[in-house]
Order: C-alpha cells, then structure tokens, then sequence
C-alpha cells in the first residue's frame, strides 16, 4: 500500500557513539535518517524497508561550521542546506558550495535537508525508485538501457549494468574543492577524499557511497586550496525549483594575468559518481582564460562518452557548461 510506512524500530540517540552503535546492531537493516526529505519517500513508496531507522537529527556534534587553521572549512554532515548557503565564510571563500547549495530543491527542503544527506543520497533512475528488480535492487535486468527505457535523465559514462546517474548538486562542488569526508563506524573514525566517497556499479551496484552498515557520515573537510578562487556552478534541469539536474557543473580556477594557473571542474547528471573533468583540466591549465581555450576545452569534454536513446543532448549540455565555466 502506497504511503503507508512499514513499521520499523525508531532510535533518536543524543550522541554519536550512540548513533553508531545503534546501526552497528541493526546492521543491514539499519538506516541512518539525516533531514528525512529523501528517506521518507522510500519508507512511503515501502521500496525500502528498514527495520531500524536512527534519526541523527539529535546529534548536536553533526551540525556547524568551523573555519579551520589552513583556511577551511569543517561542516557538520547534519547543518542544514540553508545554513550552507547563507554562511557567510563559504560564501566568501567557497562560493561554489554556497551556489551549489541555493539550487537544491526548493527554500521548504533546504531549510530541513543536510549537506551529508544530499551529497549521500540515492540513485533517481525511475525504475529504481518504484520499486522494480533492476540490478541495483538486487535483480537482473536495466529496464533504462533499453530500446523502450526512459533513460532520457540517465548516464554517460561508466555504466556497469546499471545507467542511473548521481543527482545531487552540493556532490559537485565539493568534489571540485577537492574535500575530505570524515566517517565514523564500529572501527573508529576514517577519512575518505570526496573522489574516493562515491562509488560505481563496477564496484558495488547496490550503493552509491563507501559507506558501510554502521557508519555515519560526520563531516565535510574543505582545504584551504580553493579558498577565494572563481567558481563557476550552474545547473540545467527542466524546472527550476524543486528538481534534479540534467547536467550540473561546479568550477574552481586560478587565474593570475589572465592565464590559468590551476582548475578544477566536475560534472554531475552524467555518471553514477560526479565526474571530474581531468582531461578539460590538462588542456587548459597554464592557457589564457578566453574564448580559444573555452573552445578547445569543450571538444574534449565528452570524450568517451556513449549515449543512451534519448539523452544524446546531454553532450551539449557539457560542452556549453565547460566553455562558460573558462569563460567565468
């Protein structure tokens, strides 16, 4: 019965370690429950059915922001998107995440969704969501990648049986700013580069994170090196509020005379995981930071790509992103 939660145990700890414990003893079955925006859809939808589920909204240590002595930033997994984006230290050091977090959904779900639940959450492939025995669920099949699919909203690059694509905003940016995110399990604390956090269907098509049963997702560690840089994030998606990306894409660059000293670039929308746009990086670190570079750039942006029946315009989409992320 749709919307209708099936039952599970209910734990809201006060303290960490009493988080972690309580997914440690629930194990597979344990769900860790940040804003709740997403997770309650699958309880309600009853595609997942949890039978613990820890609220960490009581977790007081998840939440804040704190500068850091190499000119960082240390987030808490649980501050709010509205607090991201209104902080007035991202927003002068680390813009991108700042814009990256504004996009999100609509003012109602940032004011409640968490910058760890968003960077976390699950695939948007539609017949994942529903319910269906696709490889990512545990069946055999992609009903996406065929003939008949809708995969108009899907992959790429880097499809391993499954073709959903990662679809958050916040994930790009603070791949691009080349964060750490720090975890805690049964086994301690752990930190893990935001290039390392998120994980294909080669590697585990069950999940989009390295995250195991019992682990919490603490903080996000952004470094000083893109302190103060020119960012660049825009997001094309069919509506602008409250829906996910077609193609989103955050940018760093350092530029000194007009020439690029250094870049970062990642593209969301396209992959399971944020794709870091190395190749676009090589081409134009140490070139001038105009319209020729934005040009040559963009040719190689989607190379290797391939093409599901109907997200062909998803190559454009890229190409453009890239020449006005040069651009600025």
């Amino acid at each position: 019965m749709k919307d209708m939660m099936p039952n599970f145990n209910l734990v809201q700890p006060a303290d960490l370690a009493s988080a972690v414990s309580a997914l440690s003893d629930a194990g597979e079955g344990g769900w860790a429950m940040a804003g709740g925006q997403d997770s309650l859809d699958w309880f309600k939808d009853r595609v997942k059915r949890p039978s613990t589920v820890v609220d960490l909204s009581g977790v007081a240590e998840l939440s804040g922001i704190t500068e850091t002595a190499d000119g960082g930033v240390e987030i808490g997994a649980m501050t709010t998107l509205t607090d991201v984006e209104n902080n007035a230290v991202i927003q002068e050091k680390f813009g991108v995440l700042a814009m990256a977090a504004g996009r999100v959904a609509s003012p109602q779900i940032r004011n409640v969704g968490t910058l760890g639940g968003n960077i976390s959450q699950d695939a948007r492939c539609w017949y994942y969501r529903a319910g269906l025995d696709c490889y990512r669920a545990g069946g055999n099949t992609c009903y996406a990648d065929t003939p008949e699919g809708m995969n108009r909203e899907h992959c790429l690059f880097g499809a391993s049986r499954c073709v959903a694509v990662t679809p958050s905003d916040t994930a790009v940016a603070v791949a691009t700013l080349e964060a750490e995110m720090v975890i805690v399990g049964p086994g301690g604390e752990r930190t893990v580069a935001a290039a390392d956090y998120f994980i294909g269907p080669d590697v585990d098509i069950e999940r989009m994170t390295v995250l195991e049963p019992g682990d919490v997702l603490t903080k996000i560690r952004i470094p000083g090196k893109w302190a103060g840089a020119q960012f660049f994030f825009e997001k094309v998606a069919d509506r602008n509020t409250w829906d996910f990306p077609l193609v989103n894409m955050a940018g760093a660059m350092k530029v000194t005379d007009g020439m690029i000293e250094d870049i970062s670039l990642t593209c969301g929308g396209v992959e399971c995981v944020p794709r870091k746009l190395s190749v676009v990086e090589d081409i134009v670190r140490g070139s001038a930071a105009n319209e020729e570079t934005a040009n040559l750039a963009a040719t190689s942006a989607a190379r290797g790509a391939s093409p599901l029946n109907y997200n062909h315009f998803k190559i454009p989409l890229m190409e453009n992103l890239v020449k006005k992320a040069i651009r600025g």
